[in-house]
């Protein structure tokens, strides 16, 4: 099946890429081109803004645990501000789990009960010796077809008139780029490893912490779990949720360039194995569920085969099986899958299984 899809290492121009030198010099840089152009828009360069402003430092669990509240800002005064709370276990250098969240620190993060109770598994990832930073999505950008709003008003293109033009960022960029603004603070926190912070998001926020692993080479791992169509799921397809679907229902998700392909997807210069590629060599686990055949699991699974080549040829070992593994059960290595039963959620068993393949790759 992955031959239908197009050939990592070949050139637009049909040329092949043989060593990895070629693959960072020409053939990664085209990739994010053209991710760019035809799908998600092109991503602006970080803001020259203030310094990130640590609002709260705090005890955690009982003492256990350290609680950090940081605004961080994203344009000039006016522009939007991160929320960014990072959690950090006591008396040691962690590595962290950043991603973005729903319904806020407080409300889901954190939340005491109900059910988001337990869907960031908090307690379990300090205990394994994680820290966890996450921020509401909000922040950065409303999950609206609005671009008066976030931060999209504040990075325009220069002469950019008053429609988003074809290739201009859409509000999965945005929120990907709001993961980087992240990492710009996190980076220099005394209470994070900042070479191993893994960047994960269930659903749209699963696309967004991909879409930032794959252009931010600071991210050190990558978990994005279902996160279907415009995520690891392939465009070209009948499964699931396709093209035309997520644009008619979510235009604002991508670059309106990316409406061209709704009955095409064909025509596309690449698909989401090549999005995964771009995180090579650096590990990437997909997570899905038995019941959620809208994200596509077993499409899921041809993306990580489809972009196998492209560890091999950075020296890493890629994907350690041909068929997907069964419900339940991790397949580790530089390429990782997971599948449970049940429907679509993150939940303290996507979690073990998050932790698990941390702990593999430390």
């Amino acid at each position: 099946m992955s031959g239908e899809f197009p050939d990592p290492l070949r050139m637009r121009d049909g040329s092949p890429i043989a060593t990895a030198a070629e693959w960072r010099e020409r053939r990664r840089p085209e990739l994010l081109e053209l991710f760019q152009r035809h799908m998600y828009g092109f991503f602006p360069p970080a803001p020259v803004t203030g310094a990130p402003n640590v609002v709260r430092s705090e005890s955690f669990l009982g003492g256990r645990a350290m609680r950090k509240d940081v605004r961080v800002p994203l344009g000039p005064p006016g522009a939007p501000t991160l929320n960014l709370m990072v959690l950090t276990p006591r008396g040691r250098r962690s590595p962290l789990f950043l991603g973005i969240n729903f319904g806020g620190n407080e409300v889901e993060v954190l939340a005491p009960e109900g059910v988001r109770k337990n869907t960031w598994s908090v307690e379990r990832t300090l205990a394994r010796g994680y820290a966890v930073a996450s921020f509401h999505a909000a922040d950065v950008d409303p999950d609206r077809d609005d671009f008066t709003d976030g931060v999209h008003p504040w990075h325009r293109p220069a002469g950019s008139g008053a429609e988003r033009g074809p290739t201009e960022w859409g509000t999965l960029a945005a929120w990907a780029w709001g993961l980087s603004r992240a990492l710009d603070y996190l980076e220099h926190d005394p209470d994070v490893d900042a070479r191993r912070i893994a960047v994960v998001g269930h659903s749209r926020m699963g696309k967004a912490a991909l879409l930032a692993a794959a252009f931010d080479e600071r991210a050190a791992l990558a978990i994005p779990s279902q996160s279907g169509c415009g995520g690891a799921a392939p465009s070209r397809t009948t499964v699931g949720e396709t093209v035309a679907l997520i644009n008619k229902n979510f235009p604002h998700w991508f670059c309106t360039a990316f409406r061209a392909y709704n009955d095409t997807p064909e025509r596309l210069p690449f698909d989401q194995h090549e999005l995964l590629a771009l995180i090579a060599p650096r590990p990437v686990l997909l997570c899905n569920a038995v019941e959620d055949e809208w994200a596509n699991p077993a499409g899921q699974f041809e993306m990580l085969r489809a972009a196998a080549p492209v560890w091999r040829l950075l020296g890493k070992e890629g994907l350690r099986a041909d068929r997907m593994p069964p419900s339940g059960k991790l397949l580790d290595g530089d390429l990782g899958y997971f599948i449970r039963p049940g429907a679509h959620a993150m939940s303290p068993v996507e979690w073990a299984a998050y932790l698990d393949f941390a702990d593999r790759h430390r």
